[in-house]
């Protein structure tokens, strides 16, 4: 849909002129619609407006809702950043990158986008998404049993030694999720909110979309590397902003440590003690003089390269949601978020 403009009611009437009542009445409702539309994406006047998004589409930044029984439409976007092309910024050379965005989340700015359509894997970013469903759909209260599932056996994949049998929180789940990056405590969240991994990826889809991430897709509650689990940097923006309305979420991910004890199989209790995975709040990398990092996610595989989804905030206070992804490593990965961060004045 493209070059929508308003239309003058007096032409809309000599073209009506002649109709018989039905036909007219029904061609006054349709103008009444298409000027409704046309006000809402231009303001009205002369100007053109071509749509960047199409419901098919490969971009998530703007839909459009029915209101009112298709009386009124307003912007999906309206409330968000929006970021179809690329946006570069001087001196920030991410070009060994993947895919990389930069948000201010109060001015709905993207001072940064690179590739950030893409699909591509997430590794445990997918992590953010899985703590959202669990938090909207789960109590921090509700206790879950481990099942044998959880011996996930994937080389090099983080564990925080579960057993079957074993039994914790999820409020203890979604710590260890997030701050630990444990993808057996992933599979344990998944089947305690749903009674299967299948059910709660069917989930973490539907939510997804129910947010306007429509360019990603979920096959599993933890990231690991799997055909047909992928995501973008804009829709990670979306599943993020999200995840942050939840309180104890916004806490965890700026928590640099964690303890608890939990219920062992046989009744004994478990000791538990992590630090973030989150080099920038553990203090092995600086960010900029005047941003301060507040929290966020870590991701690493193979096939995803090395990641990271943050929160961050200005001297004055603005907060900003930065992403990378598929970085060559650690090091490179945490010098390039430190010179995005450094486009925040």
């Amino acid at each position: 849909m493209s070059g929508v403009k308003c239309t003058s009611n007096e032409s809309g009437r000599a073209r009506l002129r002649g109709l018989p009542f039905a036909a007219s009445t029904k061609m006054w409702r349709i103008l009444a619609f298409m000027a409704a539309v046309s006000l809402t994406l231009t303001g009205c006047g002369s100007t053109k407006f071509d749509m960047p998004y199409e419901q098919q589409g490969s971009v998530s930044s703007y839909q459009l809702i029915n209101i009112a029984n298709r009386e009124t439409l307003e912007p999906f976007a309206k409330d968000l950043c929006v970021a179809s092309g690329e946006v570069t910024a001087e001196g920030v050379d991410l070009s060994h990158v993947a895919a990389a965005a930069l948000f201010d989340t109060k001015n709905l700015e993207t001072l940064y986008a690179k590739n950030v359509n893409n699909q591509l894997h997430p590794a445990s970013l997918t992590k953010v998404m899985t703590a959202l469903v669990a938090l909207k759909h789960g109590s921090p209260d509700d206790i879950y049993t481990a099942s044998e599932n959880v011996l996930v056996t994937e080389s090099g994949a983080v564990l925080c030694g579960l057993k079957p049998g074993d039994k914790m929180t999820l409020d203890q789940a979604v710590h260890i999720l997030l701050l630990y990056s444990a993808n057996d405590v992933a599979i344990l969240i998944a089947e305690g909110i749903s009674g299967s991994v299948e059910a709660f990826v069917e989930l973490m889809n539907q939510e997804a979309k129910a947010i306007g991430a429509t360019n990603c897709n979920f096959m599993n509650p933890n990231g690991l590397t799997e055909d047909g689990h992928y995501v973008t940097a804009y829709d990670l923006y979306l599943i993020f902003q999200e995840a942050l309305k939840y309180e104890l979420f916004s806490q965890i991910i700026q928590m640099t440590s964690y303890s608890t004890v939990y219920m062992a199989a046989d009744g004994t209790e478990k000791s538990l003690e992590l630090e973030t995975t989150n080099l920038f709040l553990r203090g092995t990398y600086e960010e900029p003089a005047n941003v301060t990092v507040v929290g966020g996610k870590t991701g690493t595989t193979n096939a995803a390269g090395h990641c990271l989804l943050l929160l961050s905030r200005s001297s004055n206070g603005t907060p900003y949601i930065s992403v990378i992804l598929k970085d060559e490593s650690r090091e490179r990965l945490y010098e390039d978020m430190g010179g995005l961060l450094g486009i925040i004045k």
